[in-house]
């Protein structure tokens, strides 16, 4: 678990996968549930524990999968705004007596995340009605917040200095994009928890409408986030590339050394919202 959540662990409940001490225990589990994957690529090392045991695997996600996608369940509904808003539905449907403040502490975290904190385009009355739920049940949103938002490691302060002092515009300010390196990485004794936020980040300067981040991986490969204000939908830009997503939040991990990823994803953007341009005019 990052860092930034461990605040919702107070009884220590939650395990990261590690194969020496969890193999023998998933080769018996009757099923894996997988919140709010968006992609099942995503998983890393834990596919080849479930592909090995073939164990049974429902997905429960807002994101749109294609129907030849590897889970064996599929519980998606592309109308919620926010993967905790189906498990909040669950939850008043099976519990006898109302939700408590720990859950509820859990569900806000992830309804907040999810829409942005409620600033994203997807955020609906029932996002709103949920809130009401939890601080009738004496959540603290703003403790929530500050947890997750404000509590920047130093690491990621000198992240962002550095590629903040090397951002790309194209299309006359229209779009913004960055690449994070693993030498930059290095220099700031950055992790992946620290990259997290970019993309929201520069999508909110004056005149950007998209942003797009390329990720140095260790291994070979970048990842590659999209993030929209709302007049170009990034979610096909995405898919073309082998990922997918929501409209305007989307993202892909594509193979190839860091010059040649991102020669080929800002083309592929400019070209498309170029053409996206074209069309509206």
């Amino acid at each position: 678990m990052p860092d930034t959540y461990t605040f919702l662990d107070s009884d220590r409940i939650f395990e990261q996968y590690d194969a020496n001490h969890h193999n023998d225990w998933i080769s018996n589990v009757d099923l894996v549930m997988i919140f709010d994957i968006g992609d099942y690529r995503r998983l890393g090392d834990i596919t080849t524990v479930i592909n090995n045991y073939n164990l049974i695997t429902m997905n429960i996600d807002h994101h749109p999968h294609p129907n030849s996608n590897p889970f064996s369940h599929n519980v998606v509904d592309l109308s919620a705004a926010a993967t905790g808003c189906m498990i909040y539905d669950y939850l008043k449907t099976v519990s006898t007596k109302p939700l408590n403040k720990k859950s509820l502490e859990c569900i806000y975290t992830a309804i907040m995340t999810d829409t942005g904190c409620f600033r994203y385009s997807n955020t609906d009355e029932k996002c709103h009605n949920i809130v009401i739920e939890c601080l009738s049940a004496n959540v603290e949103t703003h403790v929530i917040y500050q947890n997750v938002y404000e509590n920047s490691t130093k690491s990621r302060m000198r992240l962002m200095g550095e590629f903040l002092t090397n951002l790309q515009y194209e299309l006359d300010g229209k779009l913004a994009w960055f690449e994070i390196t693993q030498d930059m990485m290095h220099k700031a004794y950055a992790n992946n928890d620290d990259v997290d936020g970019f993309s929201d980040m520069v999508r909110t300067i004056r005149g950007v409408e998209v942003a797009l981040m390329i990720f140095e991986q260790k291994d070979d490969g970048c990842r590659i986030n999209f993030r929209s204000k709302g007049r170009y939908s990034v979610k096909d830009i995405a898919k073309s590339l082998g990922g997918g997503g929501h409209a305007f939040a989307a993202g892909a991990v594509v193979p190839g050394t860091l010059n040649t990823v991102s020669e080929k994803v800002v083309e592929t953007t400019i070209k498309s919202i170029e053409h996206k341009m074209n069309s509206s005019t």
